[in-house]
């Protein structure tokens, strides 16, 4: 056996544990074409609302203690660290696309590469990430961009480019990595922030300075 036909037999069969649930999702969105452009821009661009909620969550904390503004600063930190394990798991399980495994489903967005795997979600992840570790500085924000986050995911089954399970598993990871990320620079980092406040950073990191 070769290397390729062993990847592929070990692969996660994504379309075995929900690509049913996955089809009914896709024909709603075959018949909701008014919607389609919508949740296509929202999807793809999405992601870049996360950022204004972290300058958000940056600029509350600037009138918070020391702690707040060492998770606040930590939150793009865990954004990042949240994609690169969900990397990782991705290249574990390798769970090619419905849009491979269900050709025939109906599809917005564009099938990616071979080689770009579905199990989990890297948009969902980072969505999911961002809204945990916003959590920790404001729970209004922190419940806003959840909201966001969960839009991201459904929209990516939406548009046919994941099965359901690919962005529970995301939001799982996403939260799960932020929070672990975000507590330890809570835990770790507000000495530094104490020291920089009273330094030539002083007004990026107070509202008081």
């Amino acid at each position: 056996m070769t290397s390729s036909t062993a990847t592929t037999t070990q692969a996660l069969d994504g379309a075995s544990i929900d690509g049913s649930l996955y089809g009914d999702v896709t024909d709603f969105a075959k018949h909701t074409h008014w919607l389609n452009g919508t949740v296509l821009a929202y999807t793809t661009y999405g992601v870049a609302l996360f950022a204004v909620f972290m300058l958000v969550g940056w600029w509350i904390a600037r009138r918070k203690d020391p702690s707040v503004m060492a998770a606040a600063l930590a939150v793009p930190f865990a954004v990042v660290i949240a994609y690169l394990v969900n990397s990782g798991i991705k290249s574990v399980f390798t769970e090619p696309r419905p849009c491979r495994a269900l050709p025939h489903d109906f599809l917005i967005e564009k099938c990616p590469p071979i080689d770009d795997y579905a199990f989990p979600s890297n948009h969902t992840t980072v969505a999911a990430a961002a809204a945990a570790a916003l959590f920790l500085i404001n729970w209004r924000l922190g419940a806003v961009a959840s909201l966001a986050a969960l839009l991201m995911a459904a929209s990516r089954v939406y548009v046919g480019a994941h099965y359901p399970h690919d962005v529970l598993a995301a939001l799982v990871v996403g939260t799960v990595v932020a929070l672990a990320v975000t507590w330890a620079a809570r835990r770790f980092a507000t000495p530094l922030v104490v020291r920089m406040r009273g330094g030539a950073l002083a007004p990026l990191l107070t509202a008081t300075a």
